[in-house]
């Protein structure tokens, strides 16, 4: 089965556990208990797991809905990050290796659905968000 995606963010999110900034906002998120989200394209043998603190009320709260993005447009956003992603994972003197962990692998030529898509997406936004990393292509919401 095709799970280095799942791997690489759940290994990414259970390291960084522990890691959160201060804030009203962090604060809230980081009481919250952890959090499993697992999305799976059954079909196609592709899933993603992201177990991180606060990302399941993230997702509920400032999350846009789903079918807000295209999917195209998140395939077009997941390659610019994923790639972003991956150069920090080989430059651990230069980004928290907490944080990048290990590389995503991502194939563009794969279609791994819209709810994989989305929850990549919204994955870069809470590392974003919550522990302040700015990436080449914007994260917006």
């Amino acid at each position: 089965m095709k799970n280095c995606l799942l791997v690489i963010l759940v290994s990414l999110c259970i390291y960084s556990c522990g890691i959160v900034k201060n804030g009203n906002r962090s604060s809230r998120i980081a009481n919250s208990k952890n959090d499993t989200i697992r999305i799976a394209n059954d079909s196609l043998e592709y899933e993603i797991i992201i177990i991180e603190p606060g990302f399941n009320l993230f997702m509920n709260t400032i999350a846009k809905p789903k079918n807000y993005y295209s999917q195209s447009w998140l395939e077009n956003k997941n390659k610019f990050l994923v790639n972003d992603y991956n150069q920090r994972v080989h430059q651990p003197n230069r980004y928290n290796p907490s944080l990048y962990v290990q590389e995503i692998n991502y194939n563009t030529n794969i279609d791994y659905g819209y709810d994989v898509n989305y929850l990549l997406y919204y994955y870069f936004v809470y590392l974003s968000r919550q522990y302040d990393q700015r990436f080449s292509v914007p994260t917006r919401i």
